[in-house]
This record gives structure tokens, sequence and C-alpha cells, in this order.
């Protein structure tokens, strides 16, 4: 099934049309999104998409990827529609020639799982920092333009023991000299090159701040903790913990990150950082292990990771965001993570046929 198909679905992507005000701001606009097949990309490409079957003057979409056929398998709906563009590109090179000169540019193109930072530990540096540059070059020459990078809460390192929640002007230890260290600092030096183009070219630039994050729309690649708890448990198996469990984190549902990005585009202001986080669905590791043996009606067990997988683990304990500043602007959080959880793992069981 594609999940387009499936009726969870379909009515995440309305929910969106409805909570989100501001739509009207996109009609007869263009953006570029890269990795438009990831997780959030695709799903905020959805939601346009969707929506624009019914608007008078529909937003038109760029959507960068590296293979066409992973954008064929996705977006079979999408391929072919007048106001829709694939290019596969490696955006770690210059932009190729546009079909369409952008209004928005979003930079969501990364690597995003521990075995990916270990195995790919360069491309996950340069998809961040050329990446950003090069989008950043284009938006330079697109009269008008506004810029939206998605970042990481992992910007901050870790935790000083001096507060609870990291708020955006706060900035805690990273080793530099690790390989885990590529993708932070890969953000860290994608939000300078941010404020480097607004000074140097007038830029209009917004940053956005994911906590982890998961959705239906994860890969099952993802070697996330989170994703791998979910694919756990939509397969009914047992949930392995690959360590105590003590770590602290904040979480997100891709559709409560796709609001974000909306209203951070939007309505943010030019310059600023934004978080995106709510309380509401803040937990160690091991409540999240357990709330996901819970949907699969199994229990928890303890495995150590295998060396590249730890490799690429985060050694962050406590990582919690506050998301007042993003708040101001309109968004919350419709999702907790003991609602969408199980809501992702009956999705996922749903499109991929996975029997418990």
């Amino acid at each position: 099934m594609q999940i387009l198909e499936n009726k969870r679905y379909r009515e995440m992507l309305c929910r969106l049309h409805i909570e989100f005000p501001h739509w009207g701001r996109l009609d007869g606009k263009t953006v570029l999104l890269s990795g438009a097949s990831g997780m959030i990309g695709s799903f905020l490409m959805d939601a346009i998409m969707l929506r624009n079957q019914q608007a008078e003057t529909p937003c038109r979409i760029i959507a960068l990827g590296r293979s066409r056929k992973t954008a064929e398998e996705r977006f079979p709906l999408w391929m072919g529609q007048p106001d829709f563009a694939f290019l596969a590109h490696d955006i770690c090179n210059p932009l190729p020639p546009l079909p369409w000169e952008p209004d928005y540019f979003i930079h969501a193109a990364s690597t995003t799982h521990p075995r990916a930072y270990a195995s790919e530990p360069v491309n996950t540096i340069l998809a961040n920092i050329l990446g950003t540059r090069n989008l950043l070059e284009s938006a330079a020459q697109s009269a008008g333009s506004r810029f939206l990078l998605l970042s990481s809460v992992e910007v901050y390192g870790e935790n000083r023991g001096d507060t609870d929640y990291f708020r955006e002007d706060y900035c805690g230890y990273l080793d530099c000299n690790t390989l885990r260290a590529g993708y932070p600092e890969g953000k860290r030096v994608s939000e300078a090159l941010c404020q480097a183009y607004r000074q140097q070219h007038g830029t209009e630039s917004v940053v956005l701040r994911l906590p982890r994050c998961y959705g239906p729309t994860m890969r099952m690649s993802d070697s996330k903790a989170i994703a791998q708890f979910i694919k756990k448990a939509a397969a009914g198996e047992e949930i392995v913990l690959k360590s105590e469990g003590n770590q602290l984190y904040s979480y997100v549902h891709a559709a409560d990150a796709v609001l974000g990005i909306l209203w951070a585009l939007l309505c943010g202001e030019d310059g600023q950082a934004y978080n995106l986080g709510g309380p509401a669905s803040d937990l160690t590791l091991r409540q999240l292990a357990e709330l996901a043996a819970g949907c699969a009606g199994t229990k928890v067990v303890f495995d150590l990771p295998d060396e590249l997988e730890r490799k690429g683990y985060s050694t962050a304990t406590r990582a919690l965001m506050d998301g007042s500043r993003l708040q101001a602007l309109g968004w919350h959080a419709n999702y907790t993570i003991q609602q969408g959880i199980p809501e992702t793992v009956e999705i996922l069981r749903e499109v991929y046929q996975v029997s418990k």
C-alpha cells in the first residue's frame, strides 16, 4: 500500500490544513525543498500537494533528492503534476538550472541516523555545510526569497547541568575531535552560514531546531532508537534497548514538525532560531521503549550495540527543548508521544502489511 492511500495518514494531512491558518501565503509561490524523500520532507510535500488540489493558485514545489527511483516509488501521485518538479541532485554540488524561481528554500536534506553517521561521516558533514551553502547561494540570487534551515537539538551539545530545558541561546559541551561530532558540528556551521549570508547578501533566513522525530513517513532503514522501537513494535517483536535507557529527550511527531516548519518559514523573524518542542513528549529512552513494547504486546530486552552502531550514537544524556519562542508565533503540538507512537505503529502495519 502507498502511504497516501492510508486513511489515517490522509487524516493527518487534512488536520494540518485545518491547524495552520496561513496556507494562503503559499498560494502562487514556489518552494524548493531539499531532502524531499526524507521523513519530514515527504510529509511536508504531501501536505502541500494535497492542499494544491483545492487551491485556486497552487504552490509549486521543486523537490530535490539523490534518487529519482526512490522519488518515483514514494510520490507516484505527484510525479508529472504541473505544479511539481523533481530533480535528482546531490545537494553537495551547486544547484542545476531550476524550472521556476523559488520564493522559499527549505533545506531538509541531511543524514539523520546513527549508522549513516558512522558509515558516511564525510557526507554527513558535507550535506549540511555544502548543501546549506549551495542553497543559500541560490537564495541570494532569488530576489525577495526566504531560506529555512532544519537544524537539530544536537547543536546544544551535552547539558552542562545548569538548565532543565535548552533555550535558543544555550551552548553545551561538544567534543569536536570525534567521528560522531560531524553531525552537530555540521549543523552549527550551517546555522552560522545563514547569518553570514544575511549579513553579506541580505538573504532572509530562519533556523528551526528539531528534537528527535518520528512518524509514519520514517524510512524503514532508519537506525535511530525511536525508529527501531517503532519497527519492532509494528512487527510485534521484543523492543531492544541498547543502554540502561536513562537518557531524557524531547520528541516530536512528524506532523507537528511540518506544522513548525510552516510557522517558522512564513511567520518567523528573519535571522531568528526557533526550538520545536513541548513537554508532553519528553520522556526517557526506557519509557519510550516500554511504550513501544506496550503497542507490540511484548517486553523490553537489553542488548549492547555493535561497534559501527555505537560510533554513531549521541553521548547526550539530557536534551530537552524549550519551545516557547515558536509557541509565541502560534505553533503548538497536536500529538503527545503516548498518542503518536501507537498510531504510527498502526499505520506502518497497514502500509507495509506487517503481521504481529
